[in-house]
């Protein structure tokens, strides 16, 4: 999904390990069961498998199912347009726009009615039709450093609603009412894709295992008589930099952060989580991480929190009702806040970095 606008912070890791990479037990610490690692790269990031288990033969055909998944997935629902590919569903609605409905798959329509759901929840600050902005900023492979024009912002800002993406429940059709609409599910089809995963390990007969692809984990049973232990990224420190970490068992720890996809100009960072009512990098936060039931759940919210930040986002989480649903954020003044649950577990190693 690398052509996402609102996407993700690489900020969780294995407390510590270097954030996104596992590192295998030594065999002297091995009993009858102990870690397995595996990673490779879909949906435009790097996807890992961690498996608590003593038959590797078995491990490695759950691994490698984890990742066809995430592969099959991300040619379903990518916005990227590749040469010699058919066209994705998500790119042939956004071809269809203003003109006609296009039908979709099961999952594709369940994704994007969750999506519309959470925009509908939250006011709108979710929103999947921020893939309007698509080639205005630039915070992928073009990263330049430049600024779009802000006169080009305010057009694209017309083609923003999330009120005019049309689901037809009897045809399973999507229909984006006005040409130049588009949409993008790289704020929420990472965390459908790990629950999926998820699934196809359980299904296998594992029960102590966790499974991140970018930001997006989620974290089942533990390692042995020992918790997962999950750290949380320093959003201004170096990238293998934690500031809290926590045990995580059975449960998505999600997050979202403006330091992996971005710059800094002018002593300001610009990145990647566009606030679509102005259509800005969105300045409350560095970072949120959510512990939710399902990562299906924490992938969408994540964005929500990151751009309401920590004051609107504890009301949401009241005023929506969201159950299992926790928070830690590294606000604008690189100031941590937490929800009263997770504060009880999570463990602050140190301070965040300062910095722009």
């Amino acid at each position: 999904m690398r052509a996402a606008i609102v996407a993700f912070g690489l900020g969780l890791a294995l407390a510590g390990g270097p954030s996104g990479v596992a590192r295998a037990e030594s065999p002297s610490s091995r009993g009858p069961d102990h870690k397995l690692s595996y990673s490779d790269t879909a949906m435009g990031t790097t996807v890992s498998v961690w498996i608590w288990t003593d038959d590797e033969a078995k491990a490695a055909l759950g691994a490698r199912a984890v990742f066809e998944e995430m592969k099959r997935l991300d040619t379903v629902m990518t916005t990227w347009v590749r040469p010699g590919v058919p066209p994705s569903e998500v790119v042939q609605v956004n071809q269809a726009s203003g003109v006609a409905p296009v039908v979709v798959s099961d999952e594709t329509y369940a994704v994007i009615a969750r999506a519309l759901d959470v925009s509908k929840r939250s006011g709108g600050v979710f929103d999947i039709t921020v893939g309007a902005f698509a080639g205005l900023w630039k915070f992928d492979e073009e990263m330049d450093g430049t600024l779009p024009d802000p006169a080009d912002v305010k057009k694209r800002l017309a083609m923003i609603g999330w009120k005019d993406v049309v689901l037809d429940p009897a045809k399973h059709s999507v229909f984006l009412k006005r040409k130049g609409m588009a949409i993008t599910l790289g704020g929420i089809a990472k965390g459908y894709a790990v629950d999926r995963c998820v699934k196809i390990l359980v299904d296998a007969g594992f029960v102590d295992f966790m499974v991140q692809a970018g930001g997006d984990m989620y974290i089942s049973g533990a390692k042995g008589a020992d918790p997962w232990m999950v750290a949380i990224r320093d959003p201004r420190g170096a990238r293998d930099a934690q500031f809290a970490v926590a045990p995580i068992t059975n449960h998505s720890f999600s997050t979202s952060g403006d330091y992996e996809r971005g710059f800094v100009k002018d002593g300001v960072r610009y990145h990647h989580i566009l606030d679509p009512r102005n259509g800005q990098p969105a300045h409350a936060s560095r970072s949120v991480t959510i512990r939710a039931k399902d990562a299906f759940t924490a992938d969408a919210w994540s964005k929500v929190m990151f751009i309401y930040g920590w004051r609107e986002g504890m009301d949401i989480i009241k005023r929506e009702k969201l159950e299992d649903f926790e928070a830690v954020w590294v606000d604008d003044k690189n100031e941590i806040h937490e929800t009263p649950a997770i504060g009880k577990t999570l463990k602050i190693v140190k301070n965040p970095t300062p910095g722009p």
